[in-house]
C-alpha cells in the first residue's frame, strides 16, 4: 500500500533536552529539500507549519525531576489533536522534532486517530524510558516511551527498540520489567540488522497502518549523522538506517513517522538534515529499481 498524501507537522521543541539547538530540526529538514523529495515520488505534501514552542527562557523549570513538563505537556496534547486529525483523515502524519519529548503527542494523536495502540519501532541510541524518579538529569526527553507507556498510547509488548548503546541503570531496569523488546548495537552486530528488522516487524508491524516509526537521528553513528543533540558513537550505519527504512515500506505496515533530535549547531553542511530526508524518503517507497 502506497503513501499518497502525506502532512507534515513540525515541532521545534527543545525543552526536553538540556542543550539548544534541536528546535531548528523542522526548519533544517525542510531546507534540505523534504517537500521535493517527497513529490519526485509523487506523493502530495501538505505542510502544517510549526506548532509554537515556549523559550527556555520564558519558562519555569519547578519540576526538576522532569523540567518543563507542564509546557512539554500542552504542546504535546496540541500535537495530538493534529495527528489525530490527520489519521482520521486516512492520511499519513510526518512530524518533524525538535527532540525526542514531541513523541508522547505523536503517539497519543495516532492511538487516538486509529482507535488502538501502534505498534512502535523506536529507533534510538537511548532508552527514552526513564521516569521522573529515575532520570538522572530530569530531561524530558528521555522520558517519552514511559509517559507514552503510562497513557496507554502504546502497549510494552508491541515497542522495539532498535540501536541502544547508551541506556541508563533504572532503564535497563524498567525495560526488562516491562517486558519491552531491545535490540542493542551488540545486537546489530551479533544478529545482523536483517534479522532485527524482521524481528521488530513481527512485534510491531502487524496489518496496514499499524507501525509507527519513531526515528532519533542519533541512533545513527555520528560519522554520517553529526548534528544531533547527544551523539554516542558505535551506532548505525548508513545503509542500515536505510535497509531499516526500506524494509519499514517493504513491509506495508507503515502509517506514521517522526524524526527527531537533529541540531543544526552541531552539524556539517546540513548533513544530518539531508540524511533524514533520504531516510523518509526510502521508509515511503523509494527504492534504487
Amino acid at each position: 500500500m502506497r503513501v499518497r498524501a502525506v502532512d507534515v507537522v513540525g515541532v521545534p521543541m527543545d525543552l526536553g533536552a538540556d542543550r539548544r539547538g534541536v528546535d531548528m530540526g523542522p526548519s533544517a529538514i525542510r531546507y534540505a529539500k523534504l517537500k521535493e523529495s517527497l513529490e519526485r515520488l509523487g506523493i502530495v505534501v501538505s505542510d502544517h507549519g510549526n506548532l509554537v514552542v515556549p523559550q527556555p527562557e520564558s519558562a519555569s523549570t519547578e519540576m526538576q525531576n522532569a523540567k518543563y513538563l507542564p509546557i512539554i505537556q500542552a504542546v504535546c496534547d496540541e500535537l495530538a489533536g493534529i495527528v489525530e486529525t490527520i489519521v482520521r483523515a486516512d492520511r499519513f502524519p510526518l512530524v518533524l522534532g525538535g527532540d525526542h519529548s514531541i513523541a508522547i503527542g505523536t503517539l497519543a494523536g495516532v492511538a487516538s486517530g486509529r482507535g488502538e495502540m501502534p505498534g512502535v519501532i523506536w529507533v534510538d541510541a537511548h532508552g527514552d524510558i526513564n521516569t521522573p524518579l529515575s532520570s538522572p538529569s530530569g530531561n524530558v526527553h528521555g522520558m517519552p516511551v514511559h509517559f507514552a507507556l503510562e497513557a496507554q498510547s502504546v502497549s510494552p509488548e508491541r515497542i522495539v527498540f532498535i540501536g541502544l548503546r547508551d541506556v541508563d541503570e533504572g532503564e535497563r531496569r524498567i525495560i526488562k520489567e516491562r517486558g519491552v523488546k531491545a535490540f542493542t548495537m551488540s545486537d546489530i552486530d551479533r544478529l545482523g540488522m536483517s534479522r532485527v528488522i524482521d524481528e521488530a516487524l513481527a512485534i510491531a508491524g502487524r496489518g496496514p497502518n499499524s507501525l509507527h516509526v519513531s526515528f532519533d537521528m542519533d541512533g545513527i553513528d555520528p560519522s554520517e549523522a553529526p548534528g544531533v543533540g547527544t551523539a554516542v558513537r558505535g551506532g548505525i550505519s548508513y545503509r542500515e538506517a536505510h535497509f531499516l527504512m526500506e524494509a519499514v515500506a517493504a513491509s506495508n505496515t507503515l502509517g506514521s513517522l517522526e524524526i527527531t533530535e537533529i541540531n543544526p549547531i552541531f552539524d556539517r553542511e546540513n548533513q544530518t538534515a539531508i540524511l533524514a530526508v533520504e531516510l523518509i524518503s526510502s521508509a515511503l517507497g523509494k527504492t534504487t529499481l
